[in-house]
């Protein structure tokens, strides 16, 4: 199967499309104001989505096989909570006598269990949705997809959504996947939705969409893999320099619109570095905190009693020092992994301290990517640590025409072969250059 981006750009614009139509037709049924979220496609590997349902809350959903163009399942994803107060709100607009509208006035959310009228309209909402997705991709593509008849699911694990979906992605396999999400403008009631495509249908579209000669998706596979062994690489070098045992929580490669990445940055006060990377591939890589766990790093990191007096922007010039450090030796031993597998050399630029609001500390980023390109694939990792204030968001850029040819050139049985180990000296203080692997070159004035 073979990929490229003009393919992917155009599965894209049929998720926007999809979710556009399910909001509206939210909106219509249940009187309450919804829009399109953040569209993705996602490349993720089976563990991946099934660590999506690991918070133990109970979920509901409807599944639709498909069949046509797309052939595969759809499957809508409420929170119980969620689920439950739409279909209140719809059976309250129906309601005609005193039984019905004492039922629903307010317990739905206390029910222990759906009975069969509120399983009735949550089916008939979630079906409903599901096909105002379908129906945005037939129209992108100017094709018929049938629907099976919805089938409702609830539990609290990925088992009881995805174990009936034929081929969906266990393990380690790396699966396209479409995800959207809707939500409403005044109350929480939004859901996910996610696509799981047989391979050989998406294969043949793929083949009638590209104008490339495209990308083996074996090649986008190992890729991924040399993506997640650079994460874990940054969450052994962040244990070593500050002494918080971290581990990768989250880690997702993204196929998205560059104007929606600032929307996928928390809306909070952020402090981090930014890295422009050259090579094959060249492209960016952010690290971003929240402000307690940068606080977290610098307490970690500066010597007590250091006298770090000067403030700027609530970090003084050491704490600023401490991260910039940090992120410098992180950035090496991510794209070290990446050199040494490509047998090619990426530079990368000194580090830029950022503290300011999420979407502003990634639109420098997106501004210099567009002027080139519409898409990008976005590595997305999140690194945690176990009882500690510590999150660490991880997002690497690459460009798009530089990563074509990284991809084509890539040979995968390096990936396992080849070493991802960052060379460090101190891990104390500040003023330490970060010691560059053995395919990158690094620049450091920290």
């Amino acid at each position: 199967m073979k990929l490229d981006v003009n393919a992917l750009g155009t599965f894209y614009r049929m998720a926007r499309e999809g979710a556009g139509l399910a909001a509206g037709r939210l909106t219509h049924m249940t009187d309450v104001e919804t829009r399109a979220g953040v569209t993705k496609l996602n490349f993720m590997r089976g563990r991946e989505i099934r660590r999506d349902f690991e918070d133990s809350t109970s979920k509901v959903g409807v599944r639709v096989e498909l069949t046509g163009a797309i052939e595969g399942y759809s499957v809508i994803v409420f929170e119980r909570e969620n689920a439950l107060r739409i279909v209140e709100s719809l059976l309250e607009e129906s309601a005609t006598d005193t039984d019905t509208e004492s039922e629903l006035s307010g317990e739905a959310g206390e029910l222990d269990e759906f009975n069969e009228m509120t399983r009735s309209a949550a089916t008939e909402v979630g079906n409903i949705m599901n096909n105002g997705f379908i129906d945005g991709w037939a129209d992108v593509l100017e094709t018929v997809i049938d629907v099976s008849t919805p089938e409702f699911v609830e539990g609290r694990s990925a088992d009881t959504f995805f174990d009936e979906v034929e081929k969906a992605p266990a393990g380690d396999d790396l699966a396209l996947l479409f995800q959207s999400q809707i939500e409403t403008v005044e109350t929480q009631v939004g859901f996910s939705h996610y696509l799981f495509p047989e391979r050989e249908s998406m294969a043949a579209l793929l083949d009638r969409l590209r104008t490339s000669g495209g990308i083996e998706y074996d090649k986008l596979d190992g890729f991924d893999r040399m993506a997640e062994r650079g994460a874990e690489e940054v969450a052994k070098t962040a244990t070593t320099l500050t002494g918080i045992d971290t581990s990768v929580e989250i880690r997702r490669l993204n196929f998205v619109s560059l104007e929606t990445i600032p929307e996928q940055v928390p809306d909070e006060r952020l402090v981090g570095v930014a890295f422009e990377f050259d090579g094959v591939p060249s492209g960016y890589l952010l690290f971003l905190f929240d402000e307690e766990s940068a606080n977290e790093i610098v307490d970690a990191m500066v010597p007590t009693g250091a006298g770090d007096t000067e403030e700027t922007e609530g970090f003084g010039q050491m704490g600023q020092s401490a991260i910039q450090e940090l992120g410098n030796i992180m950035a090496s031993g991510f794209l070290d992994g990446w050199a040494n597998v490509l047998d090619t050399t990426i530079d990368h630029s000194t580090p830029e301290f950022i503290h300011d609001i999420g979407a502003a500390a990634v639109d420098p980023v997106v501004i210099q990517l567009g002027e080139d390109q519409e898409f990008a694939f976005v590595f997305d990792t999140v690194i945690v640590a176990a009882g500690r204030e510590f999150d660490c968001e991880v997002y690497a850029i690459p460009d798009e025409s530089d990563l074509e040819r990284a991809l084509n050139d890539l040979d995968v049985d390096r990936i396992e072969e080849e070493p991802t180990t960052a060379e460090f000296q101190n891990v104390t203080g500040t003023g330490t250059d970060g010691g560059a692997g053995t395919g990158t070159d690094t620049d450091t004035d920290t």
